[in-house]
């Protein structure tokens, strides 16, 4: 049962909690991007889900013993679905700029969301995100395919980690699941290791970097949604979460240097609107009766 609104921050904070979510996920994202200076994409990952699920194990000090085979399974497949979109996704910054890579990856929850239309004309939310993603590939200084790949790849493990969370929040505790989904990613992820430098790795800076870019990419982002979620509805919440693709352009022009041309703006700006529209009409079709917000 979730908390009541009393129990919670007021409607204004629980809005600015979400946003601070967001502003921290990618200004992670940022300064992972500066990090491949110093460490390659595979080493900055490991650091960043290291993190996370140290501190996650930390705090939740998770039931280990007494589960059954099917509770492991569902945590298991949740921590291969984060494991894959992060892992997606740095290797997309490698290539391409953070805001479009963000952009593109975005079409994964956006479509797992249209599944739930009732309505044919709700299907334009799909169309106009779809704009946007060809929008992207028009500016004369054309995308890295590979980089359009890895973020295609991370927008499918992003739905998969949406549809894995639903099931591992029925089967574990509180935060339980996401402290063992974190420690699951790593140890998927800890071969890659093996194409790091070690003496990268080493580096008191780059494990200190690493160590922050973990910290602004999950543990922060998670403590301000889970406060915040006792007292938005998940509805608003959705569209609030529309901004991560400006918010990653943003946070690449601000951090990498990243400029955009204007047609990548536009295309941005599709992809946040298609995404506010599949909310909103997600939450139609689930409750008919309600005038969206």
């Amino acid at each position: 049962m979730h908390p009541t609104p009393r129990h919670g921050p007021s409607l204004g904070l629980a809005v600015g909690l979400v946003v601070l979510g967001i502003a921290s996920v990618q200004l992670g994202a940022g300064f992972a991007k500066l990090l491949f200076d110093d460490l390659a994409p595979n080493g900055v990952v490991w650091l960043r889900l290291a993190t996370s699920a140290a501190v996650l194990l930390l705090w939740a000090r998770p039931r280990l013993r007494g589960r059954s085979r099917e509770d492991w399974l569902v945590a298991a497949r949740y921590g291969a679905c984060l494991g894959a979109m992060n892992w997606g996704i740095y290797q997309s910054f490698s290539r391409i700029p953070i805001g479009v890579a963000v952009t593109i990856e975005f079409i994964g929850p956006l479509v797992l969301a249209a599944v739930g239309f009732r309505r044919p004309r709700d299907l334009g939310w799909v169309g106009l995100a779809a704009i946007g993603v060809l929008l992207l590939g028009f500016e004369r200084g054309h995308l890295d395919p590979v980089g359009v790949a890895y973020a295609v790849l991370a927008g499918a493990a992003w739905a998969g980690y949406i549809l894995s969370s639903a099931a591992t929040g029925r089967r574990w505790e509180g935060i339980d699941g996401l402290g063992v989904a974190s420690l699951v990613a790593v140890v998927l992820l800890t071969p890659l290791l093996l194409t790091v430098d070690t003496a990268d790795l080493a580096d008191r800076r780059v494990l200190l970097l690493g160590a922050a870019v973990g910290l602004l990419s999950s543990v922060v982002p998670y403590s301000a949604e889970l406060a915040a979620l006792r007292t938005l509805p998940a509805a608003t919440f959705g569209v609030l979460m529309s901004l991560e693709p400006a918010a990653a352009a943003l946070a690449g022009l601000a951090v990498v240097g990243e400029a955009l041309a204007p047609v990548q703006w536009v295309a941005i700006g599709c992809v946040v609107v298609a995404s506010v529209g599949a909310t909103r009409a997600t939450r139609t079709a689930v409750h008919p009766d309600v005038t969206p917000t």
